[in-house]
Order: C-alpha cells, then structure tokens, then sequence
C-alpha cells in the first residue's frame, strides 16, 4: 500500500472553548462581531482575574506576616519570654538560666537581671525559672510564655514513668501544658559527655526517647557550651513565634514589679501597682482588669512609663544595673471617664415586688364580684360564730370532691408535660434550700451525693473522720457505677412526699420541660443572654475596633505601663507581693460583660493521674484561660439529640461530661483546668481539663432516680410486685408513671393489691421471674451557688 496517511488532528477542541464560541456558527454575520469578544479583553478574562485575586492574597499574607514579625521581634515589641521548664528533679535549671543571660548580656559578670536587652542579638528577652513541683506556678509561667523550654539531663533516668528523663510531675505538667495549648516549644539537652562519640550517641538516644512527647515542629539543642547556646538563642531571634488562640483575645500584663499604696478614703482598702509590658491588645483605662486568684477590679489610673529596657547599646549599662526599676520617667498618664467607665457589677440585684400583682382591671373586679355573690347564695353548714372571713377558710368536703374530680384519677402523679407540679406544691421554690437537702430533710437521701460533704463545711473533724469520709464517698462511688440512679424508697416516709419534687417523663427525649419553671433565687442573681453568639460577634467587634482607631484612653500594646489597680482589699494586695516574688502576677483586660454571673458549661474529661472520686457539688477551682475562680459544678452528659440532659452524681472516668457552674461570663474559646485542694495544706492537684463549650442558663439538666421492685407472682403478661412502695396511696400516686424492666420489657400500673404497697403490673411482654421491675424518675438540677469566689477570698 503506497502513499502517505498523515494524522490530522482538530484545529480546536470544543470542550474548551464557551458556550458563546461554541453557538456562533449558528448566529447570522452581521451579529457575529456583536456577540464574540473583542481582542482587547482577552486580557481580562477569568484566568487573569484568578491570577489577580492570587496576586493579591499573596501580598496581604506577605504583610500580615512582616507586621507580626515586626510585633513580635522588632524593637518595639515587648520582651520574649523563654520558661525554662526541667522536665526532671535533677535538672539543674540554675545552670541553664544563667548561662542563658550571660549568653544575652552585654556584661560578663554582675548582677543579672530577669530580663535583658542584647544588642548583640538585636533581641529583648525575659527568662523565668519554673519551680519543679509547684503546679500553680508552672502553669501561670506557661501561660504568659512565648517559647516554653524544656531542659532535660542526659544523665537522668526515671523509673517511675514510661519514658527517659522525664518524672511523674514533668508527666503531669507537660499533660496541663498540652491542655492549656503549647506555644512554641524546645528542648535543652544538658550533661552531655565530652568525649564526641558518646556525645553524638547519647544526644540521639535522648531525642529519640523524648520526641514521642512534644509536637513535630519542636527543635532539639545541646546547651552546654557556649557555642551550642549561642546557636540556639540565634535561631530562637529568626524563629516565628505561635502562641494559642485564646492568648490573642484579650491584653495581659506580666508583672515585673508590685508595689502597695494605702487608700486614705478606705482604711480596708489599697491600689495595687504593677509595672509591666502590655501584650496581645491595647487596654483601655475604662476596662475592668481580672488579677489571676484575686478577682476583678477597676483601674484608677494607667501611667505610660519610659521603658527601662531599650534596645540601644547607649542605655543598656544604665537600665539593667538591678532587677528592681526606680524613678521611672512618665511619660503620659491615662484617667478613666466616669460616663464610660465599665462598672464592676457582679451580681443582678432581684426585685422583691417584681412577683407580685399590679392593681385588677375593671373586668378582674367584675368577675370577682360575680364569684362573690355565687359564693354567697351557696349555703354552707358552718358552727355558730363563724364570721365570714373565717368561713373562707373552712373546706367542706363538697369542696373537696370537686377538686378530686378535677384532677386526674386516684390522685396520680402527673406523667408527662401536662403537669407543672404537684398538689400542695405548685407556687413554691424548689431551691430555698440546698437542691440536694431538698427532699424534705428526710432521713433517708438518694444516694451518697445527696447531702454535702462534712469536711467541705469547714468544720474540725478528727483523722478517723476524715477517712470514714472519704470511705463513704469512694463506695458510692463505687455504687454509683455499678448501680447507676437506683434509690431505695423510705419505710418512714411515704413515697409521694420523699420524692415530691420528681416527675415521670413519657419519654425523656421527645417530653417538654419548662426552662422558666420553679427557678431557684440564684437564677434572679444571674445574667442570661438572648442570643449568646451574637453579643459574642458584637463584643469582640468593638473591641477590633477599639484597637483599630487608637482611642485615647487606651494603651497600645508593647508599651512599658503601671497599673493603679483601685479597691483592693489589703490582705489580698499583701498576699498578691508574696506570689509575685515566686511566680509571675498575671493582669488581663476583661472583655465587656465579663464581670457579669451566670451559668458556664464546660466540656471536661478527669485527668488520668487524679484516681479519687470527684463528686458533684464539690468546691473545686477552675483556671479558665488567665481568670481562676471557684465553683462548685454538677455533671451531665452530653445528649445530642434532646434538649434535656441527665445529670451524673460523679464525674467518670474515660469519658467527656458538661460540668455547670455558677461563675463571672467568659467568651469562648478557652481552656479549662480544674484543680482540686487537698487537706493539710497539700498543694492542690490537677482532677480535670478540658474547655468552655457555652453559657446558657436555660440548659436543662435532670436528676434521675430510679426505684425498684420484685416480681412476687408472675402471670405471663401480669404480675404483682412488692418492695417498690410500702403503702398503697403511693402506688395510686405514681399509677400514671410507666415501669419498665432490666429485660426490656415496659408496662404499667394497674391497681394496687393488699395494704403493704405490693401492686399489680400489666406488661407487653411475658415476665421473668428474676427480672427486676424499674419505675424513672427527674426533677431538675442546679448548680451550687459558691461561698467565695476567688481562691485568694477563701479564708
């Protein structure tokens, strides 16, 4: 076969070109040059939009990330902190912080400050110690830090934990730390051998135990020499700093100095000085501050100071002679304005007469008028001398007959939402006393929860006391997981007024409930949102805009200021000296309403070295971002699917639980660390972590019980059960109430039967006759209102 076939391939491939282009063939000549596109927006075409918009994404990136290099790094910003945390006992941190500040001043011997200005390294940075065993502190330093320094001894070897070099308590901070949210992290590898082979070898062993434990962009340093120091402090200068989230949110203040003015107005009362660098955020003078441990208080005044460590070789030797700052020059003093001065309120103060009646209408007089005069053509068969005011509480029994026809048969309980109380007890408060001593001061209790603990009532108990407390708390505990919610019912007291404040629900998940319903007096104290999100988007807005315009009662950020901190009660300022001295002060700024109470609900998980049992209601301390303060929470799951969720007596292990608190309004996101004090002056141990899910005082939380009888004769689908009351009126009481067994199978109450509380059941399917017979029932729950807010105010 002769001749050539060469492959001719389409001039144009249609599935590339426009709908435009691919329909003009069938559009006439002269509208051809109407539709089609002209050669001199070829240009501008959607590919050169894209690559505008990219253009233009990358060059708002490129500045947003030199403005925080220049934030963070530049001679303006305030000094780095670097937290040399010793991952072991035997680590000597000493060692490390001073070579580090040798390393950094200017000045080979002499005194050496906390914080220096090297002109070497272009670089101002704060150095602090954390105390080994000390957990409260470690975590203040943790939380101000910008590059958290674990320092390991190659020499050190722990056989109490799983992994080299790293004891129980570096295990216990290092799981804190991770909660909190890291910042930029490395190690100082110290105690490293001479001789190069041993070196190299050991160094690798000692990385490779250790990385499994720190993120994967955390850097590993020798530092035991010079050279190996300079390296690491070079790098640490070039190194782009993450801090977590919540840092940036609020301004906060790490005291260098505290100093104490007594107050002449107020002899109980002092300011409270604290000199430091403004970080994150500009702070206004009309903003309420939050003192870590002392609560919230308003400022008298902010001072602008010269800063006392400049970045210039001129003025270093004059700045940093000592660690204490004197006589420093102000350079502007701010004062707050009274009409915008955020007042420090707390609490909402209830109106007494807010419940009661205003004066009746024409048409409520009428018709009283009306019943008035039908009350009176009414005869009644009254004693001789009974006024008529008297008369009005008299009840016949033809009173009584038609109220008992009007409610529902044998006087039941009533099941689902049709029912809003009880008989005798609708109008009433359920929570005038302490939610758990509410059943009526009864002997017998729900469970071990239901009455406080004996030693958080701060009475004087003996040893043996305490640990029969302790005991008694660990086996229910122990029964509450085995037995989740069973309730013996009383022989004393009958039923229906032991559990007078419960009701049965038809189902848990579809029943309504009342948010608004029989609320205890704690909930007129407290604030509620109408919708939490937006205030949130609002509050935040004003405050990006507080620092966009550069007010004139705000301090930017990165300035050296003094902070006059007025009504400080004095015992607390003198205290707050003695914690300087060992651990940083931290001040941050309060967003708007942040002083306000309310109810907080935290998503919390116990902490896997805390193996006693955390009951509900107890006094813990929760540190809530830079804020502490003291709650005594109640636990309940998380029910997705139900706007209705149940409580849990004891905080489990393994699992998430909500924890709700009465406490001051915090936005989200923050983290959560729960604390826990122990007798005799022990320092107070880490029971849970996790993180502030919402605020919301109408979430609904249910206590449930649940109580149990036996099956005495089985007929297939009847039976007649005993032990579950003790008298026949309870059984008609809770007839409407369904039952249900540990087999699965559901019924209800048919009659009672006998005079001993023994009842006959009807169920839909045949009975066992070692099944066990289950009755529910809820009521809600609330949190415990706390004695003292703050743990410094726990005296």
């Amino acid at each position: 076969m002769t001749g050539s076939r060469v492959q001719v391939n389409k001039s144009h491939k249609s599935r590339f070109s426009t709908k435009s282009s691919r329909n003009l063939h069938k559009t006439a000549a002269k509208d051809k040059s109407r539709i089609g596109k002209s050669d001199c927006n070829v240009a501008k075409g959607a590919k050169a939009a894209r690559v505008q918009r990219n253009k233009m994404l990358r060059d708002q990136k490129r500045l947003a990330l030199l403005k925080e290099k220049r934030a963070s790094s530049g001679i303006a910003s305030p000094p780095r902190v670097i937290v040399l945390f010793g991952l072991s006992a035997s680590v000597n941190l000493n060692s490390v912080r001073e070579d580090l500040l040798r390393q950094l001043s200017s000045e080979g011997t002499g005194a050496l400050s906390s914080t220096v200005s090297s002109s070497k390294y272009r670089l101002r940075t704060s150095v602090l110690q954390a105390p080994h065993g000390d957990l409260v502190g470690c975590m203040e330093m943790a939380k101000v830090a910008d590059l958290v320094a674990f320092v390991a001894s190659a020499s050190s070897f722990s056989e109490e934990s799983m992994s080299y070099y790293i004891d129980s308590f570096g295990n216990q901070c290092l799981s804190v730390f991770r909660s909190l949210g890291l910042p930029s992290t490395a190690v100082l590898i110290r105690d490293l051998p001479t001789d190069l082979k041993k070196r190299k070898d050991l160094k690798k062993m000692c990385i490779s135990s250790l990385t499994s434990e720190f993120p994967e962009d955390c850097k590993f340093y020798a530092a035991d020499t010079k050279d190996e120091l300079h390296k690491f402090l070079w790098l640490f200068k070039e190194q782009r700093l993450t801090v977590p989230h919540w840092r940036n949110q609020r301004p906060f203040l790490m005291a260098q100095k505290v100093d104490v003015v007594a107050d002449d107005c107020n002899s109980g009362k002092c300011t409270l000085l604290l000199h430091g660098y403004l970080r994150a955020h500009c702070l206004s003078v009309n903003q309420l501050v939050h003192i870590s441990g002392a609560g919230d208080f308003q400022l008298g005044k902010i001072e602008i100071l010269k800063d006392p460590f400049p970045l210039n070789a001129r003025k270093e030797s004059d700045a940093m002679e000592s660690d204490e700052i004197h006589d420093l020059e102000v350079i502007r003093t701010l004062s707050p304005d009274p009409l915008k001065l955020e007042p420090l309120l707390v609490e909402n103060v209830p109106d007494p007469l807010a419940g009661e009646q205003t004066w009746p209408t024409e048409a409520e007089m009428a018709e009283a008028d009306q019943n008035q005069k039908h009350r009176k053509q009414k005869k009644r068969a009254l004693p001789r001398g009974t006024s008529e005011y008297q008369a009005a509480w008299i009840v016949d029994d033809s009173d009584e007959a038609d109220s008992d026809s009007d409610n529902d048969a044998d006087d039941g309980m009533v099941l689902d939402q049709e029912d809003r109380g009880f008989p005798g007890y609708e109008g009433t408060n359920n929570s005038d006393i302490d939610d758990d001593q509410a059943s009526l001061n009864f002997r017998y209790a729900d469970d071990g929860t239901e009455n406080d603990s004996v030693m958080m009532e701060g009475e004087i108990l003996t040893r043996e006391q305490i640990e029969d407390e302790i005991k008694k708390i660990k086996e229910a505990h122990a029964e509450d997981e085995e037995f989740p919610d069973e309730v013996d019912t009383p022989l004393d007291v009958p039923a229906r007024k032991r559990f007078a404040k419960y009701r049965g629900l038809k189902s848990f998940r579809t029943s309504s409930w009342d948010p608004k319903e029989s609320l205890p007096p704690e909930y007129a104290r407290i604030f509620a949102f109408d919708k939490f999100t937006r205030t949130q988007k609002h509050v935040f807005a004003n405050a990006l805009k507080m620092e966009q315009e550069n007010m004139d009662d705000s301090v930017p950020a990165s300035l050296y200021v003094r902070l006059h901190i007025k009504e400080v009660p004095a015992g607390i300022a003198h205290r707050l000296c003695e914690m300087a001295e060992r651990s940083p002060l931290i001040a941050s700024g309060l967003l708007q309403h942040e002083s306000k109470m309310s109810v907080l609900h935290f998503s919390v998980k116990k902490h896997d070295t805390y193996d006693a049992p955390i009951k509900a209601k107890e006094e813990l301390i929760f540190h809530v971002g830079f804020r502490q303060f003291v709650a005594r929470p109640i636990f309940s799951s998380d029910n997705m699917n139900s706007d209705k969720h149940k409580m849990e007596r004891f905080l489990h292990a393994g699992c998430f639980s909500v924890a709700s608190i009465y406490a001051p309004i915090c936005f989200p996101p923050l983290p959560l660390i729960v604390l826990k004090s122990a007798d005799g002056g022990v320092a107070p141990a880490v029971a849970a972590v996790g993180s502030l899910r919402s605020i919301d005082p109408d979430r609904i939380i249910l206590k449930k019980i649940v109580l149990t009888g036996y099956p005495q004769r089985v007929s297939k689908l009847k039976a007649i059960v005993r032990y579950m009351f003790h008298n026949p009126e309870d059984v008609r009481w809770f007839k409407p109430v369904e039952v249900w067994t540990k087999c699965g199978r559901r019924g209800r109450i048919k009659e009672p039967v006998g005079t001993h509380g023994a009842m006959k059941c009807v169920f839909n399917g045949i009975l066992q006759q070692r099944d066990t017979v289950c009755m529910s029932l809820y009521k809600r729950a609330y949190p415990k209102w706390p004695e003292h807010r703050f743990p410094m105010l726990d005296t």
